[in-house]
């Protein structure tokens, strides 16, 4: 058996480019699909949540972007089990087939204008059919790469895997942009923004017949030969402290920082763009498609120093450099994407003033409830607005008022008032609140002539780079910390609970920090903190894995 090892060694320096070429594609067309949703998340909210208000319309469409994000795990449980049993190959077949076929209804599925609730619901399910066929697919794409290479580069060999998520978003960003520009913005909003699903049909079937022509990973078939293949994963995975101590240190100690900073460096950085800085859809986009391009590249490049230096020190370097300088680096898009808020907040700075007791966190997933305090009435208007503020404390009982550097606009008690009347006062204040904002310099949207692209572009590239120091390594690492038999289930768990669930929710909970608090900045606290928490778990209590023999 040891010279059929080395003949397996021997003919992967022949197949290796093939592999990586064939198992990448299928997995950049699951980030893809995956990542329509993200970049249409506010359109999407528009078509699907149209029944409920403003602010909790973004909120929830990001919410319903996030189910796909909190079910990742148990793909992870259900695919990985899969794989460690019958392999790697035809498990990540049926991921990518339920991928696409789930994305390619997002695309016919009707509105909530036409079939009212029925059309977020259906929308939430095909999210978590999405979710659970990407929970199956990293897995089975990294550990087979991985299994493939030679000894010392399974860092260089794996960051290729690593590459397709940025690529998967990259491509959903330049569809997305060339379907606007082709139809123009109005009909994209309409109807166009469905296409770049529709598109995803012909990209499944390139994508399966491209893995139809993989053969089983060598170390899988080696390993099922001599019987050594797991017939219980999941309790061999989970069931056992030895190995569930280390599936929860992976998680805490690299996946979870690694997800964080993943996802404020490119969606995270996109919404702040649009939301925060109210710069056009399509110019953001092209901003973050500008950034990847500079800084994809590095995922190679720190996959293969990876080999040299270890995954352990790149990883946890990338979480404490995210976390030292994302309050610069945000403030820092702010001045350059959209300095008259900048200008305005320091000469003007806006202050709700109100009794804490009657201001509520305006967050309503079933639409009903009813945000008619003076507190919030002003808070909902500024948040609409993309307008930042601070909170005074205002004696119990008072009007709420808002207060534009000198000028003062009060609010009203909207409890006792019909719908019509509501409607009548709250256009009547934000009439009022708008010429105060206007009055004060605060712009409603970015003016393309004040924004300097160029560090723009400067400041999401160094995003991205941080992106790549905590993405490129992550594979190889994962798949070194756990034996052969339980691989595929063991080191999918961490990875896509940190994924999935700390870092899938970092725009949800970013936007939802920064409506609670009016500071637009407020959202970073939490990927800040869940990295630097990584970076002290992972120096403290996880190996460095680059010369493992990942054979046993």
């Amino acid at each position: 058996m040891a010279t059929t090892a080395v003949d397996m060694r021997g003919s992967l320096d022949t197949n290796h480019r093939r592999v990586i070429l064939a198992s990448s594609l299928g997995t950049v067309f699951e980030w893809y699909d995956f990542y329509l949703y993200g970049s249409l998340a506010a359109l999407i909210g528009k078509h699907f949540f149209s029944g409920l208000n403003e602010t909790s319309q973004f909120i929830f469409a990001l919410l319903a972007f996030a189910a796909g994000f909190a079910v990742r795990p148990f793909g992870a449980i259900v695919f990985g089990r899969l794989g460690d049993m019958i392999g790697r190959k035809y498990t990540f077949l049926i991921t990518i087939v339920i991928m696409g076929l789930s994305t390619f209804l997002v695309g016919v599925l009707p509105g909530y204008a036409s079939i009212g609730v029925a059309a977020p619901t259906i929308l939430i399910a095909l999210r978590l059919l999405q979710g659970l066929a990407l929970g199956g697919e990293y897995g089975g794409a990294a550990t087979y790469v991985a299994e493939h290479a030679p000894q010392g580069k399974r860092g260089l060999y794996t960051s290729f895997i690593q590459i397709t998520a940025t690529f998967g978003l990259f491509l959903s960003l330049l569809v997305i942009l060339g379907t606007r520009l082709g139809m123009g913005t109005e009909g994209f909003e309409a109807w166009g923004w469905r296409i770049p699903f529709l598109i995803s049909s012909l990209l499944l079937i390139v994508s399966v017949y491209i893995r139809l022509q993989l053969s089983e990973s060598p170390v899988f078939q080696q390993m099922k030969a001599e019987g050594k293949h797991s017939k219980a994963p999941l309790t061999e995975a989970f069931g056992q402290w030895k190995n569930l101590k280390l599936v929860i240190l992976a998680l805490l100690g690299a996946t979870a920082g690694q997800a964080v900073v993943w996802y404020t460096g490119q969606f995270y950085a996109l919404y702040f763009l649009t939301q925060s800085l109210k710069i056009d859809g399509t110019t953001a986009n092209l901003l973050i498609a500008a950034a990847l391009a500079i800084g994809t590249p590095f995922f190679v490049f720190f996959g293969w120093l990876s080999d040299r230096v270890g995954r352990k020190p790149i990883v946890l370097a990338g979480c404490l450099l995210a976390a030292l300088t994302y309050f610069p680096i945000f403030k820092g898009l702010t001045h350059y994407g959209n300095p008259a808020i900048e200008q305005a907040a320091a000469t003007a700075p806006v202050k709700v003033v109100a009794d804490p007791g009657a201001c509520s966190f305006q967050f309503d997933p079933v639409g009903k409830s009813k945000f008619t305090s003076s507190c919030d009435v002003a808070k909902s208007a500024l948040a609409k607005k993309g307008i930042p503020y601070s909170n005074v404390t205002a004696e119990r009982g008072a009007i709420a008022e808002v207060k534009v550097g000198d000028a003062v606009v009060s609010s009203f008690e909207g409890g006792s008032l019909d719908g019509k009347a509501f409607a009548d006062q709250s256009k009547a204040f934000g009439t009022q609140l708008g010429a105060a904002l206007k009055t004060a310099g605060y712009p409603e949207k970015a003016n393309p002539e004040q924004t300097n692209n160029v560090m723009l572009v400067v400041l999401l590239a160094i995003l991205v780079i941080y992106v790549t120091m905590v993405y490129g390594p992550i594979a190889a690492w994962l798949v070194e910390m756990f034996p052969t038999r339980i691989r595929y289930t063991s080191m999918s768990l961490p990875y896509h609970i940190g994924n999935g669930w700390f870092g899938g929710f970092v725009p949800t909970i970013g936007f939802m920090l920064v409506a609670w608090k009016g500071d637009i900045y407020y959202g970073l606290w939490y990927p800040i903190i869940v990295a630097i928490a990584t970076f002290f778990i992972g120096l403290l209590f996880l190996r460095e894995t680059k010369d493992v023999d990942i054979r046993h």
